[in-house]
């Protein structure tokens, strides 16, 4: 990639290098939000639902995890992923896929926690209702998941927000590699780290405007999916 231009001109003349690396971004961020949710949200909603002793401690360490260190996220998977690890048959450090379960372990206790709290708040406005058509656990489960997907969609973009801006812990699982793990944020480390700031800038702006992207398709998604809904 030249260094004397910038990322955005590299964008407009459809640079391939570049256009890999934007690509790769978003499909390891779509990737481990859309796992993130299918752990988070399930999980969120019955710990909003069902009561159990020591559910307080579990809230606890529910909202702390929110603020997992990314460096610490990426050595954890690094270990588990290593030959000497667990997980270490299955050869997947410095791969894409380690960076999607990196990043899915960092969003998966945000939109857990922030689902838990809009389907407790939604539980106590429809709890009589529920309670007197004796919907079970699980329906209720269903029920105020399918009634908060429109604030839901909140949660899942706070959780693409925090893999989209992720390095730490995938320079560590997916090692920068040029043309195979190289992201944009891990692109901008590089750069600024080689001197190239314009680059780095462009980069760096390149990226915001994804993110205003997705969130902008979100919200209109959402209007108009409340619309439909009445």
């Amino acid at each position: 990639m030249p260094g004397d231009v910038s990322a955005l001109q590299l964008v407009l003349t459809g640079d391939p290098a570049l256009l890999a690396i934007v690509r790769l971004s978003l499909i390891v961020s779509l990737s481990a939000v859309v796992l993130a949710a299918l752990i988070g949200i399930p999980f969120g909603a019955a710990l909003a639902l069902i009561q159990f002793p020591g559910r307080q401690a579990v809230i606890v360490v529910l909202n702390a995890l929110m603020g997992l260190p990314p460096v610490v996220v990426g050595l954890a998977v690094f270990l588990a992923l290593s030959r000497a690890g667990p997980l270490g048959s299955w050869g997947l450090l410095f791969t894409p896929k380690a960076m999607v379960i990196a990043q899915t372990v960092l969003v998966a206790p945000i939109i857990a926690a922030l689902t838990r709290q809009t389907i407790e708040d939604l539980w106590l406005e429809y709890r009589d209702e529920l309670t007197a058509m004796n919907v079970g656990p699980a329906r209720r489960v269903a029920t105020l998941i399918w009634d908060a997907r429109f604030s839901l969609v909140t949660a899942l973009l706070a959780g693409f927000g925090r893999a989209a801006a992720e390095v730490g812990a995938i320079i560590i699982v997916g090692g920068n590699i040029d043309g195979f793990t190289r992201t944009m944020t891990t692109a901008i480390a590089l750069e600024t780290s080689k001197g190239d700031l314009p680059l780095a800038i462009g980069l760096g702006m390149v990226l915001i405007a994804i993110v205003i992207a997705v969130n902008a398709l979100a919200w209109t998604a959402r209007r108009a999916g409340e619309r439909m809904a009445g």
